[in-house]
């Protein structure tokens, strides 16, 4: 063994991140991992996408170990976190759903049927403000059914899915959204349908008691 074999043995490279670091994962990973575990999701907008793709076995396993299951769609770029189906055994659930209002929950149905219509032209999804107002207004209560009552509902449901990435606001003057595609694997066709009906009966319902309300104010 010369001298160079001697340097070499003797030099240690220091991979850890803080005192009493004892994770493996390069940097990127990590905060790739972080970014699944608080959600809702990772895409190639975010810094952490190539360390997703490059450490994606190590990702999987350390996810597996919590009981998580990784999701990802390499064609729309994007990836996100679930909770595994562990059948009967008993598995500690870290993931829980997130319970939406109803003018949220409608605002979703709207949001991916107009996804998977864009999609199917190979077109990006782009919604205006004004049209999502206009649309989801149906739906209101009794009571709220002004411009300006009506805009605040819509606007709180806009703002909760822009907060959490699925509604991208576009530059101009109107207020205009690009749609996640995340947003098509995050809630399946199924879930969707059974919430469109159940809406379509809530809508046709409310415009059935204003009709009524109308025909009393002419009597």
């Amino acid at each position: 063994m010369n001298f160079l074999d001697d340097l070499g043995d003797a030099v240690v490279v220091d991979k850890t991140l803080f005192v009493g670091d004892t994770g493996t994962l390069p940097v990127d990973a990590r905060r790739a991992l972080c970014k699944l575990l608080s959600g809702p999701f990772l895409d190639d907008t975010h810094g952490a996408w190539p360390a997703l793709l490059r450490e994606e076995a190590a990702l999987r396993s350390r996810l597996s170990d919590l009981f998580l299951e990784l999701v990802i769609d390499r064609e729309r770029k994007v990836a996100f976190a679930r909770q595994a189906d562990t059948g009967e055994l008993d598995a500690p659930v870290l993931m829980r759903a997130q319970a939406l209002s109803f003018m949220e929950s409608v605002l979703l149905v709207h949001l991916r049927h107009a996804l998977v219509e864009a999609e199917g032209q190979d077109q990006r999804a782009v919604v205006s403000q004004g049209d999502l107002t206009e649309a989801l207004s149906v739906y209101l209560e009794q009571g709220v059914s002004d411009t300006v009552g009506a805009a605040a509902k819509v606007n709180s449901a806009i703002e909760k899915f822009r907060t959490a990435g699925i509604l991208r606001i576009l530059r101009g003057g109107e207020r205009r959204f690009e749609v996640s595609p995340v947003l098509r694997l995050l809630f399946t066709a199924e879930d969707v349908e059974a919430l469109g009906k159940l809406y379509a009966s809530s809508a046709q319902a409310g415009a059935a008691l204003e009709e009524m309300n109308e025909e009393g104010d002419d009597a």
